[in-house]
């Protein structure tokens, strides 16, 4: 049987509506999970328990009211009810110890709620001349990463092309968290959480690059796996 895997909705502000990039569904898929879009709602309990795992997805910007910072004036596009949703059930997912996945925003929420810091925005704060944000087609790659454990033995490799969406980024690595990438220019690039069963998350958008690229379909692969252990 698929384990069901529960992923962290998208939510449009103008449209008041939830939405979804099919890659992340897709992605889950494919390699042998059952994706399931969450609800908005504090009730989780339920949640938690049905879900073997959880991918936590890109979107609005992290408030930095929760690693106790004032925005940037004009940077910094929040969505309290992502914050919300994603910190109960980051909490109860963790407390059940189940498998998690963090993509762009995911990384950046899960460093921030355990306690991390972010660059609000990286051309302001962290000039470089890499393009951390780059242009369609997002499958493509944009930098490379220099890989750790244990992302490196997993992909077989030292050095990653990723592709790139974003402009927050992880500043202050949070307790407990471990770095498994850094870009060329000093962004990490991925993480994970060695006291969890499972816990990884990539800066990089594995979702729109999973059916070209074999790296990208190992990520979700990997995850996958995790939570069939947990059956």
């Amino acid at each position: 049987m698929k384990p069901v895997i529960g992923v962290l909705p998208l939510w449009d502000e103008k449209k008041e509506s939830v939405w979804m990039l099919p890659g992340y569904t897709e992605g889950i898929d494919a390699a042998g999970g059952l994706p399931i879009i969450l609800p908005f709602t504090s009730d989780v309990e339920y949640l938690v328990e049905i879900c073997r795992g959880f991918l936590f997805t890109g979107g609005q910007d992290v408030s930095p009211t929760l690693y106790g910072e004032e925005p940037l004036e004009g940077f910094c596009d929040r969505c309290e009810k992502r914050d919300a949703l994603d910190g109960v059930i980051l909490k109860a997912a963790m407390e059940a110890d189940k498998p998690i996945l963090g993509i762009c925003r995911g990384i950046q929420f899960i460093n921030a709620y355990l306690g991390g810091t972010l660059y609000q925005d990286l051309p302001t704060q962290h000039p470089s001349e890499i393009n951390h944000r780059g242009h369609a087609p997002y499958r493509e790659p944009v930098h490379d990463v220099n890989l750790t454990s244990p992302l490196r033995e997993c992909l077989n490799a030292e050095v990653l092309p990723v592709n790139s969406y974003h402009h927050q980024a992880v500043k202050t690595v949070a307790p407990g968290l471990e770095v498994m990438a850094v870009s060329t220019d000093g962004i990490v690039e991925a993480v994970y959480r060695p006291e969890s069963r499972f816990l990884w998350a990539v800066q990089w958008h594995p979702e729109f690059s999973y059916k070209t690229d074999v790296n990208s379909m190992k990520i979700f692969e990997t995850f996958i796996k995790a939570c069939k252990e947990r059956e």
